[in-house]
């Protein structure tokens, strides 16, 4: 099925979805679930957990169009909507496991540096097998770009403990990213073996 009627514009689509026209629904979900299912996904741990909470978010989507106002893109505010169900998804089910330790993160991360050593799908992994607390702070500050005061408010932590979750994210990130570039270069040099 060919989704390029979604290179309507989105006020069009908005526009169909508020008189709840079912075939702008599904284009509208068919267009962007893949990325919101990547997007939950790096949240959730489980697949099908996070394609359940995909769906119910698509849900409150529809639901809610009428606060779409046009102001940024609707991608953007199909996204914010995802993650406040991740959110919520995780503190329904206690799995949100913060470490409150608040020492103060000194310096903020250089996130360019880290993501040019790897493929996109690398740094997803590496991201995705961060600790619950960390993967969540890591994802909010560096991925959706929200600020620690923020990631504060949703949480329900101290700037300071974000910025501590971000700084062992981070720290942990590194150490994670050497050790594949240990790998790697190893598997490179013995390269395969011919008798």
């Amino acid at each position: 099925m060919s989704l390029t009627i979604y290179r309507a514009t989105d006020t069009e689509w908005v526009e169909r979805c508020r008189r709840h026209d079912r075939q702008a629904q599904r284009h509208v979900y068919e267009f962007f679930a893949s990325r919101m299912y990547a997007l939950c996904c790096r949240y959730i741990a489980s697949r099908m957990e996070a394609e359940d909470v995909m769906v119910t978010a698509f849900t409150k989507v529809f639901e809610r169009i009428d606060q779409f106002k046009g102001e940024g893109s609707f991608e953007g505010w199909i996204r914010r909507i995802m993650v406040n169900e991740c959110l919520t998804y995780l503190r329904r089910n206690k799995s949100l496991y913060l470490d409150v330790d608040v020492e103060k993160a000194e310096r903020e991360p250089d996130y360019q540096a880290l993501e040019s050593h790897l493929q996109a799908e690398d740094l997803m992994n590496l991201i995705a097998a961060l600790p619950t607390g960390y993967r969540m702070v890591f994802n909010l500050y560096a991925i959706e770009g929200y600020s620690h005061q923020e990631i504060a408010a949703q949480l329900g932590i101290t700037e300071n403990t974000s910025k501590s979750q971000l700084s062992r994210a981070r720290a942990l990130l590194q150490k994670r990213l050497t050790e594949l570039d240990v790998e790697t270069k190893k598997s490179q040099h013995h390269g395969p073996q011919h008798g």
